[in-house]
């Protein structure tokens, strides 16, 4: 983990309410795709985690994604270029690329799609052939599907609504595919629905509040096959075969 300040570079909208926002400063110590960054506003007591979707060693900026839902949130969609902000840069564990295979298959779920996109960039980079099923409620919320083609992903797109792409939830689209083993980050229901529909093994981003975000208040902790976890600190990704879920 580093603190260190960061200046916006970029900061607009992609969706009536997700924003993307760029950040120059120190990434040194963002190394797996599934970390997170914690960002610190003027005003609010604690920090937001927000994933890491992106990050360029050349130009040292991290590319972060986020949903606006609360007044914090709303304070970073109106944050000029220009800006400084104090982040913890480097937390939580990240996604193991080791047991993918050759044809792994990433499940986003709304604002859990942006951290599959780094780890389908470094898939692809070590030629493995990604497949990756993005979940929205509604066309008018779908973000990213031509940015992961851009990269050489093969995409599938789910809405609630069935206004477009495949109808229904990824869970909908998995089920006919073959794949070698499987990523996951979104809201715990589509997390549950995936452990139970998946034919494989795979790992499990957990979206959770979060205090302090480095482990010391134990305020996001998760119960596995070997004890408790803190979803900041030992997560946000957990192996299929640790996490308890009943029917």
């Amino acid at each position: 983990m580093k603190q260190g300040i960061f200046r916006i570079c970029e900061n607009k909208p992609l969706t009536k309410n997700v924003y993307s926002m760029r950040l120059a400063g120190d990434i040194s110590a963002v190394t797996a795709p599934g970390q997170f960054v914690n960002i610190l506003l003027d005003g609010f007591f604690l920090r937001r985690p927000i994933s890491v979707c992106d990050i360029s060693e050349s130009e040292n900026t991290i590319t972060i994604l986020y949903k606006v839902v609360g007044h914090g949130t709303e304070k970073m969609a109106d944050l000029p270029v220009g800006e400084t902000l104090d982040l913890l840069t480097g937390l939580g564990n990240g996604y193991d690329l080791g047991p993918s295979g050759d044809r792994p298959l990433l499940l986003g779920g709304g604002v859990g799609v942006p951290p599959l996109y780094l780890l389908a960039k470094r898939l692809l980079e070590a030629g493995k052939s990604v497949t990756a099923v993005l979940g929205f409620n509604t066309r008018d919320e779908v973000f990213y599907e031509e940015e992961f083609r851009r990269l050489g992903a093969s995409v599938l797109v789910t809405t609630a609504d069935g206004s477009y792409g495949i109808p229904g939830f990824v869970t909908d689209a998995m089920k006919d595919l073959s794949y070698s083993y499987f990523y996951t980050c979104g809201p715990e229901p589509m997390l549950k629905a995936v452990f139970f529909a998946a034919k494989t093994g795979g790992q499990f981003s957990f979206e959770e509040r979060m205090g302090c975000g480095f482990g010391a208040c134990m305020g996001c902790s998760c119960r596995t096959v070997t004890g408790y976890k803190r979803i900041c600190k030992e997560g946000p990704v957990l192996k299929k075969e640790e996490i308890i879920w009943q029917r």
